[in-house]
């Protein structure tokens, strides 16, 4: 999920989406990964996000993210 919106949006705009730090100070998959999965509620925001541009047809190929 993070790969794709970030490759869609850009950091820029996902860090203004979702005023994460993770996002905005030397965003990386890596870092993203790691703090999305200690931070339940950070990650239900990026769910929803997903869900937001991607529509629900979309597939959650996993309830983490990718």
């Amino acid at each position: 999920m993070v790969t794709r919106l970030s490759e869609n949006m850009g950091w820029i705009a996902l860090a203004s989406a979702i005023p994460l730090r993770c996002f905005s100070h030397d965003p990386s998959i890596k870092s993203s990964l790691k703090f999305l999965r200690k931070t339940p509620w950070a990650r239900t925001k990026v769910e929803q996000l997903y869900l937001q541009q991607f529509g629900k047809s979309s597939r959650l190929v996993n309830t983490a993210v990718e």
